[in-house]
């Protein structure tokens, strides 16, 4: 090779490296933003990639430094984004200026997860409009009223599996039993098939979703090479789920749709909204793989952060056993007056479940962050008081720090305590609290999450009280991952409850004392 060909490359590749990398990380620089130092490709990430923190809790570093700022810079490896600090500026991203920033950053590829690319999330502009505005009636009140009896169902299994188990085991994994009842309750009100993971444990639909969602550091690490380094895993052909996953859903979906066309039968559920869609002239294309996309996408969401969620909530009322027994109180009490059988409207009436519910999603948010992609020029005002106002440009990108926003001592007096009483008194502001995000792009799923889990606690407490095991980490110490979970699992004792409040069980007839 020649001097002079190789001097070019050289040249080329310098300035490619600058143009794409280190220029980069000299955005917040030249635009006069707080920000720390990156690390050239790592960013302002190298503590959490070699697992010395959390990444929520790296960000909670950046964010409590940074405390009379607005909004910061963060290096999310070599992506710029701008952390927004101020909750009145939160709502103008988010809501009032929400077609200046309408888009998300794409988490999955679509070339290769042709089902999990095409999920809701991940969708922009108008085509997004179209999909929000077909699958929001999947989730009104009142859909959720009519799978209300699906998951009781699902709830009534769970905790009559609990009461045989009880006697021979000392201790349980929160995650691996309510991962099978949030598995239940998806399964029936998503695909409108029944699987009863507690009699049936080692079912198909349980073990391959187990297995596929399974966030370990394998699945952490495509997660995050699709989000920052989207090329290099293109190239890598790096697909976050196999074909096995794919052809087993799909197949659900078809089998599912084939039989409902065939027999007329109608539930009111994801699928069926997709069906009815399919002869109206709504821009969207329904074939089986799309209704695949979104079903998938919706028993994601559905399996393993509502799952989690719950498992965070079964903790913190085991380890604060004055606030488990003034819920029981309060759930005994609906029972009484249902005569064992819990209503809908009973249950979204519970103030103190509703209070018990919210102070755990304060705390263990099921997603740590939430970012927004600019689409239109936009000015910002000044970062801090001796700064100027910018303009962020398209492309840019906007995190949103849920899990620093709820442990800020400014907008929560002992931030680290749980404390349901703050949203009895009414003292929380909707802008601080957004577990499921906030403006038109807030989880969609968000009323169905909170029923899952409420039926869940409603049947579960009266009939077993919750304890910490040895295993139970108090306080609890979160696993050095991009991910909401404990270092150790979620470890808690069971015991089987005296009690004089009827219990319907799934049966259908009614005992005392269970």
């Amino acid at each position: 090779m020649e001097s002079s060909t190789l001097l070019l490359i050289i040249l080329t590749a310098s300035i490619c490296l600058y143009y794409f990398v280190l220029r980069k990380l000299s955005y917040f620089e030249r635009l006069k933003i707080p920000h720390v130092k990156p690390i050239p490709i790592l960013g302002n990430m190298a503590l959490f990639l070699f697992q010395r923190t959390s990444h929520m809790e790296l960000l909670q570093r950046f964010y409590n430094l940074f405390s009379n700022a607005k909004y910061f810079g963060l290096y999310h490896f070599i992506i710029p984004t701008f952390v927004i600090r101020d909750p009145e500026l939160i709502s103008t991203i988010t809501i009032k200026q929400f077609d200046n920033f309408c888009n998300r950053n794409t988490f999955v590829n679509e070339n290769l997860d042709p089902i999990a690319g095409k999920n809701l999330s991940d969708l922009k502009g108008d085509y997004w409009r179209e999909m929000r505005k077909l699958l929001s009636p999947s989730f009104t009140s009142s859909k959720m009223k009519m799978m209300f009896e699906l998951i009781s169902q699902c709830a009534e299994n769970f905790v009559d599996f609990l009461l045989v188990q009880i006697f021979s085991l000392s201790a349980y994994n929160m995650k691996d039993i309510l991962s099978r009842y949030a598995t239940d309750t998806v399964a029936t009100c998503a695909f409108g098939i029944s699987v009863d993971s507690f009699k049936h444990p080692n079912n198909e639909f349980f073990l391959l979703v187990k297995k596929a969602l399974a966030f370990d550091k394998w699945m952490v690490f495509k997660f995050f090479m699709h989000r920052n380094f989207s090329l290099l895993a293109k190239l890598l052909n790096l697909k976050m789920f196999g074909p096995k996953i794919k052809k087993f859903f799909k197949n659900i979906v078809f089998n599912t749709v084939k039989v409902r066309d065939e027999q007329g039968i109608v539930r009111p559920d994801m699928i069926q909204l997709m069906m009815e869609t399919r002869n109206k002239d709504s821009g969207l294309e329904f074939d089986i793989d799309e209704m695949t996309a979104q079903a998938f996408v919706f028993f994601l969401a559905g399996y393993e952060t509502t799952s989690t969620a719950m498992c965070f909530m079964t903790h913190v009322l085991a380890v604060n056993p004055d606030i488990q027994s003034k819920l029981r109180e309060e759930i005994d009490d609906v029972f009484r007056q249902t005569n064992g059988k819990p209503t809908y409207e009973a249950i979204n009436h519970m103030k103190y479940l509703d209070a018990v519910v919210n102070e755990a999603l304060r705390l263990y948010p099921p997603v740590s962050f939430f970012d927004r992609k600019c689409v239109k020029e936009t000015e910002l005002p000044a970062a801090t008081s001796d700064g100027e106002p910018i303009t962020i440009k398209p492309g840019d990108n906007i995190g949103i720090p849920i899990f620093s926003l709820h442990r800020d001592p400014k907008y929560y007096p002992q931030p680290e305590k749980f404390d349901p009483e703050r949203f009895l008194k009414g003292d929380v502001d909707n802008l601080v609290f957004i577990p499921f995000g906030i403006g038109p792009r807030m989880c969609i799923g968000n009323r169905f999450a909170l029923m899952e889990a409420k039926v869940m606690l409603v049947y579960l407490l009266p009939r077993c009280d919750l304890e910490p095991d040895v295993k139970t980490r108090i306080p609890m110490v979160l696993a050095k991952s991009a991910v909401m979970m404990p270092d150790n699992g979620f470890w808690l004792k069971l015991r089987a409850r005296e009690s004089k409040t009827p219990v319907t069980q799934s049966s259908g007839q009614r005992v005392e004392g269970q």
